[in-house]
């Protein structure tokens, strides 16, 4: 049996808390009402660690001991606790003998992801503890904290904050935030709390155990005494719905400003409810993956809201569900349902616009991200998801924020401001103008969408007129620079103007600029730039392609080579990422093109080919890697972003699962095989509420803690172009990219009529 927080009641809880007085002791019942943004960010300007997202060890964790004291360790990390926690799952488990004459210490980290910033608001460091046995005060491990620049404070001893440890009892240790002492050569700065190292104290040589969960930066400020009239809200028509391996649930959100976290319970009898896990206020969903086809087992569920200070709400009426066995056809609409919730459920509340991650910073929203949304907002629709008229309102509500936004000779930035429109220069002081190929898988949504939305209701006539305006307001002719260039470029800035400099070069994720610039009907690019940029040869070319490739083999575009015997007509070594055959085709259709070099939709499904060969093969011994678990592309990993490909010099171990899952088209037996793999056999490490996370790493037992706007798009949008060829046709019917194709078809006619007279 679990040890944890009690069953919510509808009055006060009551728990201990260790103030910063070495012998004084409040007894805290009461409620604390606080200004809460009901968002991401502000959850983590305050929570340090919640749970582990694995059960044996904590990744942003690690130790060491030197004998004769010693430490209990997972593979150098710091162990997970899953029978006792104060929320659930889970917590830490710190368990040490400290001896005269040895030593030890662990670290626990910030959860760390994409532009998280760590910066917490409070003056006071608190977490809960749990001890088994008790331990007295003068036993207690010494406690330092580091910033993220590496600063670090002298050590204090919990026995000057907290007294003596009760047996079975857990307790808020409360330690302001000027006691740490600052013990590095520059000025620590323990609002940016990087790490929490816990050492060796008194040298007792006797074994004890501290559970410690709930690690957070907050105010001194006390709850006041109140009533339970000042307790959140309980959340409304809670829903359960049932799936293959999982259950799903879905609540109205509490929009309580001291509403901090909902706490889920679950039982399988109707009248014991446990405590199952937690969900950070900006999400009304939870995926509880029971693992199971069972359809006499139904789970019931019940969901209370929690306040910072973890006083909770009445429980929500009961929901339950059973799960049963899914077809193939079931499955794939599961999936792509699951990473559609992303983009609807996900949205800036203001614009509309795509988040770049979630959890990650609220207010960025991401341009290419965006483009890829409204595709999969066509296949909701068309799933029956949302309803058009839902579908309809929210692109409205997007494109009146383009309209908006600040452009650059008709591109947008990469990154903007999702209530405000402003650009920000997210990777540096430079990319702070038009960004041509986020711009480009905006209007290859756009474009898609308009063909979508052509009923005669005054909304989508609206939008059929807002999209228009967009797309031929971009120019995609000034991206030529001036002079003109024989190839199109990425960015333009008013400040830098073309500093970055980046040339547009195939073979890899930009096709669709060439494609859109020649459609253009206001500022088209002329076809042969499709060759000497795209495609050129040229010595910049060249150069261009040998530099991030690190091999000859495909410099010149054409590339020939056999890789795992398979010949592959076009790209940079083994093909890339995978991401290079996803993003411009979520919407031109690859079937479409055959230049003097190859048939995309044929080069594209050799390149899934090579990358599954690869990952069969295995030549990085990464654990994991097989039939059923293939596809290396972009995404975040252990050590942050990296373009994982084919090639040993590209593989690090991460399989990010929008690399095969986006690649039905290409290899369906494989994709299907890994989806599969990665819900059944992976199960909750790598299934959650927006569906497959976006990473993970065996070799490190990592996962990824956040979704991406650029992975779940292309699942449900590739998917969909697997099974009904949709988004690709709504594409192909603006009368533009027919009108594109065949000028690139002419342009292709010269040239071979040009070789064939040489």
């Amino acid at each position: 049996m679990s040890v944890c927080h009690d069953l919510p009641k509808a009055g006060c809880v009551g728990y201990r808390i260790w103030p910063f007085s070495r012998f004084s002791v409040v007894l805290a019942c009461a409620l604390l009402a606080c200004s809460h943004a009901y968002a991401d960010t502000e959850y983590y300007k305050h929570i340090f660690f919640d749970n582990s997202r694995t059960t044996a060890a904590y990744y942003f964790s690690s130790g060491k001991a030197s004998a004769p004291s010693s430490l209990v360790l997972e593979n150098g990390r710091l162990p997970v606790e899953t029978s006792i926690f104060f929320t659930p799952p889970n917590a830490l488990r710190l368990q040490w003998t400290s001896a005269s004459n040895g030593s030890w210490e662990t670290q626990i980290d910030a959860l760390r992801f994409r532009n998280r910033e760590i910066l917490f608001d409070g003056d006071t460091l608190y977490f809960w503890c749990f001890s088994p046995g008790g331990i007295m005060a003068q036993d207690l491990p010494e406690l330092r904290i580091l910033d993220s620049n590496q600063n670090f404070s002298g050590p204090l001893e919990l026995s000057q904050v907290v007294e003596n440890l009760p047996a079975g009892e857990w307790v808020r240790v409360r330690i302001p935030l000027d006691r740490f002492a600052s013990a590095s050569i520059h000025t620590l700065n323990p609002r940016r709390l990087q790490s929490i190292v816990f050492s060796q104290g008194r040298a007792d040589t006797r074994p004890h155990t501290l559970i410690i969960d709930e690690i957070a930066l907050d105010s001194a400020r006390q709850p006041s005494v109140a009533g339970a009239a000042n307790l959140p809200s309980t959340p409304q028509n809670l829903r359960a719905t049932g799936y293959e391996r999982h259950i799903d649930l879905t609540w109205q959100p509490v929009h309580d400003d001291n509403a901090e976290r909902y706490i889920i319970y679950r039982s399988t009898d109707g009248r014991n409810f446990k405590p199952l896990g937690i969900q950070i206020p900006g999400v009304n969903r939870y995926s509880d993956f029971v693992g199971n086809t069972d359809t006499s087992i139904r789970y019931r569920y019940k969901v209370t809201a929690s306040d910072r200070w973890y006083h909770r709400s009445p429980l929500s009426e009961e929901s339950g569900a059973s799960t049963r066995q899914m077809t193939d056809d079931e499955l794939l609409t599961m999936l792509q349902e699951a990473c559609f919730r992303y983009y609807w459920e996900g949205a800036h509340p203001d614009s509309g616009m795509i988040r770049e991650n979630i959890p990650g910073d609220d207010r960025i929203v991401a341009t290419a991200a965006t483009g890829f949304g409204i595709m999969a907002m066509i296949v909701g629709v068309e799933r029956g998801f949302i309803t058009r008229e839902q579908g309809v309102e929210r692109l409205r509500k997007i494109v009146e924020f383009l309209q908006r936004a600040p452009r650059y000779h008709g591109a947008w930035s990469h990154f903007m401001d999702g209530a405000s429109g402003q650009s920000l220069p997210v990777f540096d002081m430079f990319d702070n103008g038009g960004d041509l190929v986020e711009t480009a898988f905006l209007i290859q949504g756009l474009l898609a969408a308009r063909a979508y939305f052509v009923g005669a209701t005054p909304q989508e006539k609206f939008l059929h007129d807002q999209i228009t305006q967009l797309w031929e307001g971009v120019e995609w002719d000034w991206y030529r620079k001036s002079p003109p260039q024989d190839a199109l470029f990425w960015h333009w800035s008013p400040d830098w103007t073309w500093h970055i400099s980046h040339r547009l070069t195939g073979f890899n994720e930009v096709m669709i600029v060439y494609l859109l610039g020649l459609a253009s009907p206001t500022h088209p690019i002329p076809p042969n730039l499709y060759y000497t940029g795209w495609a050129g040869q040229s010595e910049a070319a060249v150069k261009y392609r040998q530099g991030w490739g690190a091999t000859s083999a495909g410099d010149q575009y054409a590339n020939g080579q056999n890789y795992f015997g398979i010949k592959l007509d076009v790209g940079v070594g083994s093909g890339g990422p995978l991401f290079f055959t996803h993003y411009s085709y979520m919407g031109f259709d690859p079937r479409a093109l055959t230049d003097t070099y190859t048939n995309y939709f044929e080069n594209n499904q050799t390149i899934a080919r090579i990358n599954l060969a690869y990952c069969i093969e295995n030549p990085g011994h990464h654990k994991g890697y097989g039939a059923n678990a293939w596809g290396l592309t972009a995404s975040d990993g252990p050590w942050g972003y990296a373009a994982e490909s084919p090639q040993l010099s590209d593989d690090q171990g991460t399989i990010a699962p929008t690399g095969a899952l986006a690649s039905f088209p290409y290899a369906p037996e494989a994709s299907l095989a890994a989806f599969k793999h990665y819900y059944r056999d992976l199960g909750d490490l790598a299934w959650d509420v927006y569906g497959p996370i976006d990473a993970f790493n065996l070799d490190r037992d990592w996962y990824s803690p956040i979704y991406m706007g650029l992975n779940q798009a292309p699942i449900a949008v590739m998917l969909e172009n697997y099974r009904s060829g949709l988004v690709w046709k709504l594409f192909h019917s603006n009368p533009e990219i027919q009108k594109a194709l065949m000028k690139l078809n002419a342009a292709t006619d010269q040239r071979r009529v040009r070789r064939s007279s040489k």
